[in-house]
């Protein structure tokens, strides 16, 4: 089944899980798509078999509290930034619940991390204005940016540069083998008025950045030239969070959470708003991704959301 328009607006809710008791702030896909991780504000991990539609194991992070939470490449491991105690970034193997490795190094509140696509690394920005790059092998950082502001970032699908949006107002471009030589590319952008940048992504074609906020507007940039290609709006943030927004795994659509319990989708080219897909989710869809393999759809508020589309003969 190709994604297309039609298939998108026949997606359907087909499990929910209520197993949190506080909202889900970040979920991940493992690379093949088979599992699914969550956090949540009420401290908890939840782990999701994607093919089966079923929860396979719950793990508690009451001491640290748990945010940012993302797959490592090894299926049973994975890293996440603390709520709690310090701003220590935490290395969990999920099999037995037990912290394999602590990065210290931030002063203050931990608001990106992204792992590598590659390798073993990953990148951490904070409210700190600092920019770590690590190795998961060591607890000593690896490299360290300085920024003007608040920063996030995200590495490209081939894992060779990565960018990171700072001050709402740029994206400065990084080659991973140079880092420490500065951005060779620097786009500035109109400085956002009423919202601040949240998270960035690029496609999987690499050929755009997707920028989201903590407002209503969500915007799309050439990845090589930093030319704005479309801002995407319609969907609520009424509540000041960071809403998630995402790629389809072909890069035509984006998919954005709302405030208002619903699932905005748009067509990438054309800024086009497909649909907004309606969910019995009770409060503010902060998480939404596209699963990289499979046709499937997550959201998250304080419930978790699987959606597949409406089998047709017509679509």
């Amino acid at each position: 089944m190709k994604l297309i328009d039609q298939v998108i607006r026949t997606f359907k809710v087909a499990k929910v899980f209520r197993e949190n008791t506080d909202k889900i702030n970040s979920i991940d896909f493992s690379p093949s798509g088979d599992t699914l991780i969550s956090c949540s504000e009420d401290d908890q991990i939840v782990i999701y078999d994607c093919e089966k539609g079923t929860q396979i194991r719950t793990v508690n992070s009451k001491k640290y509290g748990v945010d940012l939470i993302h797959f490592t490449h090894a299926k049973n491991t994975a890293i996440h930034s603390s709520t709690k105690v310090d701003d220590t970034i935490r290395y969990l193997s999920l099999h037995d619940n037990k912290y394999i490795r602590y990065f210290p190094g931030h002063t203050k509140k931990v608001v990106s991390l992204c792992i590598s696509p590659i390798e073993d690394t990953f990148l951490s920005g904070s409210l700190d204005k600092t920019l770590r790059l690590w190795d998961l092998r060591s607890p000593n950082c690896q490299g360290l940016m300085h920024l003007t502001g608040r920063p996030v970032a995200a590495y490209d699908p081939e894992g060779l540069i990565f960018a990171a949006g700072v001050n709402s107002d740029s994206v400065k471009l990084y080659d991973l083998r140079s880092f420490d030589k500065g951005p060779f590319i620097n786009f500035k952008l109109n400085q956002e008025k009423e919202c601040d940048w949240t998270g960035l992504k690029f496609s999987r074609d690499g050929k755009t950045i997707l920028i989201s906020t903590n407002g209503s507007i969500i915007r799309l940039i050439d990845a090589f030239h930093g030319t704005p290609l479309q801002t995407f709006t319609g969907h609520l943030n009424n509540k000041g969070i960071p809403i998630e927004a995402s790629f389809s795994p072909d890069s035509q659509f984006v998919f954005s959470g709302s405030t208002d319990g619903r699932v905005h989708v748009w067509n990438a080219e054309t800024g086009y708003k497909v649909c907004a897909l309606s969910a019995d989710h009770p409060g503010p869809v902060q998480c939404v991704q596209f699963n990289p393999k499979f046709m499937m759809l997550v959201s998250a508020c304080t419930n978790m959301a699987f959606w597949l589309p409406a089998v047709d003969e017509n679509v």
